[in-house]
């Protein structure tokens, strides 16, 4: 069975003036369980990670300034977010949902979680609306209980994970690819093991046949037991953030490719959600939903 970390504090605690498009959280499971993608059953949610999980890649006085909400106000614009008690749980809920959905990947496949994709969060700040990496903990703690031993990364947001490639620069068992628009935040990029910069207004075709390429290579070089799936939908051309071409359905051939390749090489896959901010809250559900209808399919 598909296993789908959600929580109702996922789609709560946004300050006003950041409800758009977080209201995404709420609306995906509504709309997978409406159409029978999805039931009840589908859904876990977390507990608040351990802090020993989080201090395995985040510097534990990081953390502690998080918790005890004592950024610099300098520290706090870079996050995106005016910081609070409720959103600092939040994010750590989130993370125990990405480690949780790993644990299922190993069992069944796939696991998900609807939030997550944390990218931007380097070991000692966050950036970008990311406070704590989802990506780098759930890889650790894979690493750490010898549930994995080489991890590929797939960042298919539209904004490189440059969290993500800061905090494994020198980590062999953890390999970092990622595909994002050249020209899109953050302006200076991280090196990932494998970094693709996009031009502008890329077309479905031209990306995929990118996507084609360099996946099936790393896995046939890298060899990998398990992969994350960083699945933002800010790649459409709806999007008001992304700048790159995609349609609905080319983004969900892009799902259709990552999770074909990770079944058929019967590789577990973690998917996180990621970025999605197009004009209509509808064009972001639409594509989140279809990564979880294609799970389903490929999977079960």
């Amino acid at each position: 069975m598909l296993k789908v970390a959600w929580s109702t504090k996922y789609a709560h605690h946004f300050p006003e003036g950041h409800r758009f498009p977080m209201e995404k959280y709420e609306l995906l499971p509504e709309q997978l369980v409406y159409e029978g993608t999805l039931t009840s059953e589908n859904f876990f949610e977390p507990e608040l990670l351990e802090e020993s999980f989080i201090t395995s890649v985040h510097d534990p006085e990081y953390l502690q300034k998080l918790k005890q909400l004592t950024l610099s106000k300098a520290e706090i614009r870079k996050t995106g977010f005016p910081l609070s008690n409720e959103l600092v749980e939040r994010e750590i809920q989130i993370m125990n949902g990405s480690v949780m959905a790993a644990f299922y990947a190993l069992d069944d496949g796939i696991g998900m979680n609807i939030a997550g994709g944390t990218h931007h969060a380097f070991k000692d700040r966050g950036e970008g609306f990311c406070l704590l990496n989802d990506i780098a903990i759930t890889a650790k703690c894979l690493l750490s209980q010898q549930r994995a031993t080489k991890i590929l990364v797939v960042d298919l947001d539209v904004h490189q994970g440059n969290g993500t490639a800061s905090i494994f620069k020198n980590d062999l068992e953890v390999f970092t690819f990622s595909m994002h628009g050249k020209h899109n935040y953050p302006m200076h990029k991280e090196q990932s093991n494998l970094d693709v910069p996009l031009e502008d207004k890329i077309d479905d075709k031209s990306y995929l046949n990118l996507l084609d390429n360099h996946l099936k290579r790393l896995l046939d070089e890298i060899g990998p037991d398990f992969m994350i799936y960083q699945s933002g939908v800010d790649v459409l051309a709806t999007d008001k953030l992304g700048r790159l071409g995609l349609t609905t359905q080319g983004c969900k051939e892009r799902d259709r490719m990552v999770l074909s390749a990770a079944q058929s090489n019967k590789i577990p896959v973690m998917c996180c959600m990621g970025g999605g901010y197009s004009h209509k809250i509808g064009d972001i559900v639409e594509a989140h939903a279809n990564t979880f209808r294609l799970a389903q399919q490929i999977f079960f």
